[in-house]
């Protein structure tokens, strides 16, 4: 795309499914631009994962500053509300933010505002982590159950927590959400639309390279804190590749069954960019 389009003096946001390019524009811009490349993606904060998560390397770093990549301890909590409140500032800081991710809850939440939820509390966030995903939708109330993609069990289980903690649907949480942080017209939203075929084909050939870079590594080193679960370790391909260390996978079996595993990611996250972002600009591709 042309970046002359882009104003200089907005802050600009970059939505894409896994694997779409969406960091290698954010990047792009920042060199040509200026500005801060600020991460939007729930796995990309964790510092275990660089490789297995697609993390700007240390040399692209190098090539402009970035925020809130690689800071958050495997074991410490973090969720939307953490991130607003680790963006705030930033938006309001000297250099303009090129605010990139795949995460579209992070996104939503930033142009749209998000409801001040009460935190779960352990005992309860353990007594969710027992019960299957039936369970936990059936102790749903309707008006929330008909908002949430059912397969996502960390949306359908942060469902089931509030409702458990709170005696209130997070649907009627959210209904009392305050006003955004960085409203949408005030910024330059691009949503990348990669044709399937062509997005699989990176999807599968950007895992390859994941394996060849240390992705196996990587896991294995993170294996004596594995936590079932638990955010940090949700990453695409992550549990293929310790199924494959455990001997429960051969190699090639992980690695078509995170292709496969990624493939299903990316539609779902294209099904949820056309529901909510309509506003935003989008970017046919190739």
């Amino acid at each position: 795309m042309d970046l002359g389009e882009i104003p200089p003096d907005r802050p600009v946001l970059i939505a894409g499914p896994t694997a779409s390019g969406k960091s290698a524009l954010a990047l792009r811009i920042a060199q040509e631009g200026g500005g801060v490349v600020v991460n939007a993606d729930a796995l990309q904060v964790y510092a275990g994962w660089r490789v297995l998560t697609a993390r700007p390397s240390p040399d692209e770093e190098a090539l402009a500053p970035h925020a809130l990549f690689g800071h958050v301890g495997m074991e410490e909590p973090y969720s939307v509300g953490h991130w607003l409140r680790e963006v705030a500032p930033i938006l309001a800081g000297p250099l303009r933010p090129i605010i990139v991710g795949g995460t579209g809850l992070y996104l939503s939440a930033l142009t749209e505002g998000l409801a001040e939820v009460p935190a779960t509390p352990p005992e309860i966030r353990a007594e969710a982590d027992g019960l299957s995903l039936e369970t936990l939708l059936a102790g749903l109330d309707p008006g929330t159950a008909a908002g949430l993609d059912r397969r996502n069990r960390a949306r359908v289980q942060r469902a089931w927590e509030v409702r458990r903690a709170t005696g209130r649907g997070l649907a009627e949480w959210q209904a009392e959400t305050p006003p955004p942080l960085l409203p949408l017209g005030r910024a330059h939203a691009l949503v990348l639309r990669p044709e399937v075929p062509w997005l699989n084909a990176r999807i599968a050939r950007r895992f390859d390279s994941m394996l060849a870079e240390g992705a196996l590594e990587e896991v294995r080193s993170l294996l004596p804190r594995w936590r079932e679960r638990a955010p940090a370790f949700r990453a695409l391909g992550a549990e293929e590749l310790r199924a494959c260390l455990e001997g429960r996978l051969t190699p090639a079996e992980a690695r078509d069954r995170a292709v496969v595993v990624s493939r299903a990611y990316a539609k779902r996250q294209r099904t949820w960019f056309r529901s909510r972002m309509d506003a935003w600009r989008a970017l046919p591709l190739p």
